[in-house]
């Protein structure tokens, strides 16, 4: 069997296929079980703040088709429409799950969301306490108020959080971008110049979904973020002017 290992700043893999930050994630056993029955090469935790967050209501979630094909009886999803809100049980209850997970045999990238480079520093800090092998900085939630696009737009503010997180802790700093900037390129030079160790592309796109019959969107909180095969262009186009810049 060929070898597909691969080592990312300096965390090897025994192959490239992780699973992303989304909706699953939040429980120990859910990334453990990915990890051993999967297979996954590494795994990333759900976004994870620093007191507990209820999220959006529902529906938080759906799926979404190819009308024409529905109609033809030729159901294929198109891509997944969430608008979670980052739920999720805080930092100090979370350490618990990352030790759940950590009996995998793969590596564990937590994720982390705030809205300071303080905030995120001292939850980058204590996922390094408990044993993460990296951190994620989302940078980037289409559907999340003050967290994630209105940091992550500005090419300033991602360097000053990014440098911040860095001088905290000594385990690899990824940021996760979103595509809906003018020009990820100069974001993700603003990541590499605060001394970043990677970047993350990309985040779900901002979309939502409206019910013809009744007139209003699907979702509770009316705007979510699209992923899913309907993307993977927009990370191919992203993923191609962050290499002209990085």
């Amino acid at each position: 069997m060929a070898d597909i290992s691969v080592t990312i700043a300096g965390i090897e893999l025994k192959n490239p296929t992780m699973l992303a930050s989304g909706i699953l994630g939040q429980t120990g056993q859910s990334l453990l079980r990915i990890i051993d029955e999967g297979g996954a090469g590494a795994v990333v935790t759900k976004s994870i703040g620093l007191e507990p967050k209820e999220g959006h209501g529902s529906p938080c979630a759906l799926e979404l088709d190819n009308s024409l094909l529905n109609a033809m009886g030729l159901l294929k999803p198109i891509g997944l429409l969430n608008a979670m809100g980052l739920p999720n049980p805080g930092i100090d209850a979370f350490e618990q799950e990352l030790k759940i997970a950590l009996k995998g045999n793969a590596p564990i990238i937590a994720s982390v969301f705030a809205d300071t480079g303080e905030k995120f520093s001292v939850l980058a800090a204590k996922m390094e306490q408990f044993g993460a092998n990296a951190v994620e900085l989302n940078l980037s939630c289409p559907h999340a108020d003050k967290y994630g696009l209105d940091m992550g737009s500005d090419p300033e503010k991602v360097h000053d959080i990014v440098g911040q997180v860095k001088d905290a802790v000594k385990i690899p700093v990824f940021a996760k971008l979103s595509p809906m900037v003018p020009d990820i390129g100069q974001i993700a030079l603003a990541v590499q110049q605060a001394g970043g160790d990677g970047i993350v592309a990309i985040n779900t796109i901002k979309a939502m979904k409206i019910e013809p019959e009744l007139g209003i969107p699907v979702l509770k909180n009316k705007v979510g973020g699209l992923s899913g095969p309907a993307i993977k262009p927009a990370g191919v186009r992203a993923v191609y002017e962050i290499a002209g810049k990085v």
